[in-house]
């Protein structure tokens, strides 16, 4: 029990440092191209260092399950060059038994990365998000989803609409149930108009039983107007706006997804991506486990055997594989190609039955 308290010591503090100096160079690297990005705008060093702050959090999760591979191999090469890995081979314990306790550090570190750092990286990219539109384009997101429906928000030259619908088809190009609210300059709302369905073409809604309040009116009741089957209303926006509206399945709180998701189908939307995100995050700690197998079986030996470089080459070159495979699946299981459960949990699985494979062969053979 010491020696893995030990072991699992090592490896939790060769995490950290990888951690930390990836962390450094990522944020110098994003506050440079933020500099660069608003030097218009006169944001400031601290402009760019905040919105660097916000920004690299989640760029350094996409690569933990690079940083956990990188942080074993360094605890292995630490261990064979100071005979420590000779030493714990001599008292009789084999290559498996020591691999529980990094491999159990792993699946830990993994599990909190999950449930407690995820939320935190979703909140600092929503913060980032919000305030990039801010500087970049003066504008958020141009949809949410609600318990009573979705709404969005477009802008003409005749002044802001507010739009609240139902339900929606999958792309959100037609909308059911649809009430719009239109804003004049002055910031009033001056007209209502409820459709049973609006369809998004270029330029417009296209109407279809719909029917029209003058607001300003004394008695807009009295004053409502049935609008022909042609009717249309200007709109600015387009099917890839509101998809882009949507963000990233990673934008979303892990605790939060389920809910969301079953905002979109209710909505009528489809959240098959967050759906393979979700999964994905679930199996998140079985990658990093699997991380730790495979730089064992390139690089758990003594450092005298020689062709270390070769071995750790080997090791990088095999974890940047199955971080390309569980990527590519995802983008698979997004789009349908392959189901859910195989997108997120058939990369995890192969690399540690490979990884267990090439373990057993090398403590056998």
């Amino acid at each position: 029990m010491i020696l893995s308290t030990y072991i699992a010591r090592r490896f939790l503090w060769a995490y950290a440092q990888v951690l930390g100096a990836f962390w450094a160079i990522m944020m110098l690297i994003d506050m440079v191209e933020q500099l660069r990005r608003f030097s218009g705008q006169g944001i400031g060093t601290w402009g760019a260092l905040h919105l660097a702050a916000m920004n690299t959090p989640a760029s350094l999760y996409r690569i933990l399950p690079l940083i956990t591979i990188l942080a074993a191999i360094t605890l292995f090469l630490s261990l064979a060059r100071s005979s420590e890995l000779v030493v714990i081979r001599a008292a009789g314990r084999s290559a498996l038994r020591f691999l529980v306790a990094p491999v159990l550090m792993a699946l830990a570190i993994g599990a909190v990365t999950v449930a407690v750092f995820n939320p935190l990286v979703a909140a600092t990219q929503k913060e980032y998000d919000r305030l990039w539109a801010a500087a970049a384009e003066g504008a958020s997101s141009t949809l949410s989803l609600a318990d009573s429906g979705l709404w969005l928000r477009q802008g003409t030259e005749d002044g802001q609409t507010v739009i609240r619908a139902l339900r929606a088809n999958a792309d959100g190009t037609e909308l059911f149930g649809v009430t719009f609210i239109l804003f004049g300059a002055d910031g009033l709302a001056a007209q209502r108009v409820e459709a049973e369905s609006a369809r998004l073409i270029p330029g417009a809604w296209a109407l279809t039983g719909a029917k029209r309040w003058d607001m300003a009116g004394a008695n807009p009741e009295r004053e409502a107007q049935i609008l022909p089957a042609d009717a249309t209303l200007s709109s600015n926006l387009t099917a890839a706006r509101i998809r882009d509206s949507f963000g990233e399945p990673s934008a979303v709180p892990f605790w939060g997804l389920p809910a969301y998701i079953a905002g979109l189908e209710r909505a009528g939307f489809s959240a098959r991506a967050h759906r393979v995100w979700y999964q994905m995050e679930l199996a998140q700690p079985l990658l990093f486990a699997a991380m730790v197998l495979i730089a064992a079986g390139f690089t758990m030996r003594h450092a005298r055997f020689g062709r270390t470089g070769v071995l750790v080459l080997m090791a990088v070159l095999g974890g940047f594989f199955i971080f390309f495979l569980r990527n590519f699946a995802q983008v698979l299981g997004s789009n349908g190609q392959i189901p859910i459960l195989l997108s997120a949990w058939a990369a995890p699985v192969a690399a540690i039955l490979l990884a267990l494979g090439l373990l057993l062969h090398l403590e056998e053979g």
